[in-house]
């Protein structure tokens, strides 16, 4: 029996190690499995894991984040299970806790997303491969140039009703990173915004994203009209909120963004 503290500082007892069934369930957190290289041991994951493909593709699909499938997970035999605090419903982890070895992850900050990458890596048997990640990902933000002033923004999620990413977020924290300050930043989580609020916040710029609601080009004039002396811009959600491998590619990501919001043209920028 080997035991590992997870981000809630919760002890979780393996009882067999490395674990050889995994069952992920949080997206972002299923793509760093697969570039650890845990092809064989990820026995499960969720209808929102995209990546790898052909993961998505092949793998035992376990229901949604919030709408887990309780039957379908016992069916698969895990010996460890992965979770996050936020993206997945408490009362659902608890369930699994009671049978399985549920790790969960709780990242608010850049420093959080680097210590889970390390942490899986001591969880899974793949610290070099986690170290070496890791550092990439710290090496790349800190090649990072902030510019002098930040732009004013806000970073809807969101539409009917519109909601934003506000303080206490990873995409808060991103925000900044990528040269912004978040005009809801005194707010908390993802609180639901109206009109007259996005209008009397006064962004400079809109940051519409692609995920969870996903902002097309049709919804830029509404917004304009709203915000008429804002920049209104598609972002790629993945690049702002997903806390495990794909933040290698977030720094050159938002170079690329800070140089289109002051050299246009400002309709989308894809990944």
């Amino acid at each position: 029996m080997r035991y590992f503290t997870d981000q809630l500082q919760r002890s979780v007892a393996l009882p067999v190690w490395p674990p050889r069934r995994i069952i992920s369930l949080v997206p972002s957190q299923t793509e760093y499995l697969a570039d650890l290289g845990l092809e064989e041991a990820v026995v499960g994951i969720t209808k929102f894991c995209l990546h790898p493909r052909n993961w998505f593709e092949q793998k035992t699909r376990i229901g949604g984040t919030k709408t887990l499938n309780i039957p379908k997970i016992a069916a698969l035999k895990p010996d460890l299970i992965i979770g996050n605090k936020e993206e997945n419903e408490i009362s659902q982890i608890h369930l699994l806790e009671k049978e399985f070895p549920v790790w969960m992850s709780d990242i608010i900050t850049l420093e959080d997303a680097l210590n889970m990458m390390m942490a899986l890596g001591e969880l899974t048997g793949k610290e070099d491969v986690a170290k070496r990640i890791s550092a990439n990902v710290k090496r790349a933000f800190n090649q990072l140039t902030l510019p002098q002033k930040l732009k004013r923004a806000a970073y809807l999620i969101w539409r009917k009703p519109y909601m934003v990413a506000a303080g206490h977020t990873f995409v808060h924290e991103m925000m900044a990173k990528a040269g912004f300050e978040n005009v809801f930043g005194d707010l908390s989580r993802y609180p639901e915004v109206s009109e007259q609020m996005l209008a009397e916040a006064n962004p400079e710029v809109l940051l519409l994203s692609s995920e969870p609601y996903p902002f097309k080009e049709k919804h830029l004039a509404a917004l304009k009209e709203l915000c008429p002396k804002a920049d209104v811009v598609l972002v790629d959600g993945e690049l702002f909120s997903w806390y495990g491998s794909r933040l290698l590619g977030s720094p050159a990501y938002f170079d690329r963004l800070y140089r289109q919001l002051h050299f246009g043209p400002l309709l989308s920028l894809p990944g």
